[in-house]
């Protein structure tokens, strides 16, 4: 198993989320690209932290 940990900066707010665009490390290319957290959850956060885990 390998945790890549992946930063996200606020792209983007619709109605009822917020999209985020990936900031990839410098020389890569984008994993997830963008991501769209519920506002609920996401509040006033103008970056956030995913970590994805592979399972095999």
């Amino acid at each position: 198993m390998s945790n890549k940990v992946i930063n996200f900066e606020i792209e983007k707010e619709t109605k009822n989320s917020v999209r985020y665009k990936e900031v990839p490390e410098e020389g890569t290319a984008p994993i997830v690209g963008s991501l769209y957290v519920q506002k609920w959850f996401a509040g006033n956060s103008k970056n956030i932290q995913v970590t994805i885990e592979k399972k095999d």
